[in-house]
């Protein structure tokens, strides 16, 4: 048996041997099996919008002749269809609103002044076939018959024409509420009048209250109401499209640059898709400026020559006729209705009619003047000498009346023998004549204004796209260049 020898520590104060250091060991390789670490994930951060990639890629196109061109193109293309757009709805609202003015609101104005005077008329046809007494003559009767009738006929077509949420529907719906409460009441004068029943004048003067109190100041409103829509649809057509004028200016600006870049690019002196949209663009906007331009005129002369003599005519006519009523009334209410001013008392039918009268003669004076032609100023010259001689017959029959020679007085106001009511028959008649003869010329101008935009929306709309077209068009021909 072999026994190892132990080894015996170093005597002390020997120095240690120094081994040799030893290599770390590698680390052993992965495994096939083993993947690598992940890499860190980047931040994240909003993402960009469509529009933002957008921008960029126009920025991008933009850097470039072709991308510069198609960016051209299509703003030229937009601005002209915009012209023609705004345009085309410009000048839609304006040809509406003066076939409204020819077609709808002056008829329905004039309409309503008719369903005043027919109401006004009326009530002095009444009192006139009362003073005749029992003995009503036909022709009054058939009068005062035809101007309800006239007024009934006028009230359908005008709420026919009035929007349902109008205040006018609102007044219709009262004159024909109180249409045949009037009517009533004058039957009921003329039946104790026909037997001789002194109730009947208090009758007759209570249907002439309803009358003057509630149904011609609602016809009145009525009047008022449709003028303010009349004028309402002048303010729509008259205004000049400033909107589409400075678009087609801005269009036709944005063709002459896009031509003149491409001349000083090219050397080429005509772009034939270009110069067709500018051909276009300056027809549309020639025919925007002079059809309105036209249209304007006929409407600003149809109301300077048509309007405003008929508003007048028809307040003279109405003043004629409110004169008429309160100088029949002054003979039936024989004094029974006074009106203090001042100091001093009158008849108040009597101190109506004068301040009836004093109107009558303003508006003559106003119509005279506003009478453009022979035609129209004759009738208006006429009525006025009628006036001044019915003035003259009226203070006579006044004087009898006051002299207490009430059948005198009343022979001069309804008798056969130059009396009153033949000087309001004939200032009747020549208003009457002044009257159709404005209308003639109201229509004649209305007319000439509205068929200067007729047309238009349509041709602008048409004209527009094959501007947008041909610039389309013109563009593409130079980026065909860099194919």
């Amino acid at each position: 048996m072999t026994h190892t020898p132990k080894s015996s520590p170093p005597p002390p104060g020997t120095a240690l041997p120094v081994l040799p250091a030893v290599p770390a060991q590698a680390a052993p390789p992965a495994r096939p099996s083993e993947k690598p670490p992940a890499p860190p994930a980047p931040p994240t951060g909003p993402r960009r919008t469509a529009f933002a990639e957008g921008l960029d890629q126009l920025r991008s196109a933009a850097t470039t002749e072709p991308g510069r061109l198609r960016i051209i193109g299509a703003l030229l293309a937009l601005l002209v269809i915009a012209f023609g757009a705004v345009t085309a709805w410009q000048m839609t609202d304006r040809a509406a609103a003066a076939d409204d003015v020819l077609t709808r609101s002056q008829p329905l104005s004039s309409d309503a002044a008719d369903i005043y005077r027919s109401l006004a008329d009326a009530n002095t046809a009444a009192s006139s076939g009362f003073l005749a007494g029992g003995q009503e003559s036909a022709a009054t009767r058939d009068r005062y018959e035809r101007d309800i009738r006239t007024a009934a006929e006028k009230l359908v077509n005008a709420a026919a024409n009035a929007d349902p949420d109008s205040p006018s529907t609102a007044t219709i719906a009262e004159l024909n509420r109180l249409l045949p409460q009037y009517k009533g009441l004058v039957e009921r004068a003329r039946t104790y009048n026909r037997q001789g029943f002194p109730v009947g004048g208090a009758y007759l003067r209570y249907a002439n209250e309803k009358m003057q109190e509630q149904m011609l100041p609602a016809a009145e409103d009525l009047y008022k109401k449709e003028n303010q829509r009349l004028s309402a649809d002048y303010a729509a057509a008259t205004p000049y499209p400033w909107a589409a004028i400075a678009l087609g200016v801005a269009a036709l600006a944005a063709l002459a640059w896009a031509q003149h870049r491409n001349y000083r690019r090219t050397n080429r002196v005509l772009n034939h898709g270009l110069v067709a949209a500018t051909a276009t663009a300056t027809v549309v906007l020639l025919w925007l400026v002079v059809g309105h331009t036209l249209a304007r005129a006929g409407l600003d002369d149809s109301f300077d020559h048509g309007v405003r003599s008929l508003n007048v005519l028809h307040d003279a006519r109405i003043a004629s006729l409110k004169a008429r009523g309160n100088e029949n009334l002054a003979l039936v209410a024989r004094g029974a209705e006074t009106k203090k001013v001042g100091e001093r008392t009158y008849d108040a039918y009597d101190y109506d009619f004068g301040t009836d009268i004093k109107d009558l003669a303003g508006y003559l004076a106003a119509a005279e003047k506003l009478a453009d032609d022979d035609s129209g100023e004759r009738p208006v010259t006429a009525a006025m000498g009628n006036m001044q001689e019915w003035k003259k017959r009226h203070a006579a029959a006044r004087e009898q009346d006051e002299n207490g020679n009430y059948q005198q007085a009343l022979d001069r106001v309804i008798g056969t023998n130059d009396p009153t009511g033949e000087c309001f028959d004939s200032v009747d008649e020549n208003l009457r004549t002044a009257l159709a003869h404005e209308e003639t010329e109201f229509k004649r101008a209305a007319g000439d204004g509205r068929d200067a935009l007729t047309g238009m929306p349509a041709g602008v709309a048409v004209l527009a796209v094959l501007g947008a077209a041909g610039a389309v068009v013109g563009i593409g021909r130079r980026l065909s260049e860099y194919r």
